[in-house]
């Protein structure tokens, strides 16, 4: 049955559940996207933060899914945690986070993340393992003895949520599953057949 708490306030309680089972990235979710044809993609990325504004991660826009969002913000988020056995489904439109949130946040990252972040060219053909070495060899010397700024190409999105799915696992495969649709300011929610 639905939760008597907002899916922002469910989504936090069974989040805080799902890190306290000592899961090693509980903020692992899979974004999903769409190219020009249609044609969906999905990756795992790491959740960054979460607020009733919506949710955080970071990429390259020159990456396959960055090119795919930015042409098509309508985007779902999957996260699934083995424990407690439960899952959220999130369905919204993503928007860039504001250059100064970027910034903040790419500072907490270690240098070597950084300096990834200018080295790789994501999605793009490689040639080699060898190639990508010797590209952050190549910034690493470019940014030598300095800080490392964050590059105009790299940036968070976030997710503003219009649906959410709860789904709890019971016994016979006969699962709990509520939705809660924006409507307005407020939230619809109702029950799902699994």
């Amino acid at each position: 049955m639905a939760s008597a708490l907002g899916p922002f306030d469910r989504f936090r309680d069974l989040f805080e559940r799902a890190s306290a089972t000592g899961l090693a990235e509980p903020n692992a979710m899979v974004v999903s996207s769409a190219d020009e044809r249609g044609r969906p993609s999905s990756r795992v990325v790491l959740l960054k933060h979460f607020d009733r504004e919506g949710f955080v991660f970071y990429t390259n826009l020159e990456s396959r899914k960055g090119r795919e969002i930015l042409a098509r913000p309508e985007v779902s988020l999957n996260f699934f945690w083995r424990e407690p056995k439960e899952q959220v489904c999130v369905f919204g439109r993503a928007e860039r986070v504001s250059d100064a949130e970027a910034d903040a946040y790419f500072a907490t990252r270690d240098r070597n993340s950084q300096l990834g972040a200018w080295a790789s060219r994501q999605s793009r053909p490689l040639a080699s393992r060898e190639q990508l070495l010797a590209d952050f060899e190549r910034v690493s010397e470019r940014f030598a003895g300095r800080g490392v700024p964050r590059p105009p190409h790299w940036t968070g999105l976030r997710v503003v949520p219009r649906r959410f799915e709860f789904w709890v696992a019971r016994e016979h495969r006969l699962h709990d599953r509520a939705f809660y649709e924006r409507d307005g300011d407020s939230w619809r929610t109702g029950l799902l057949y699994p």
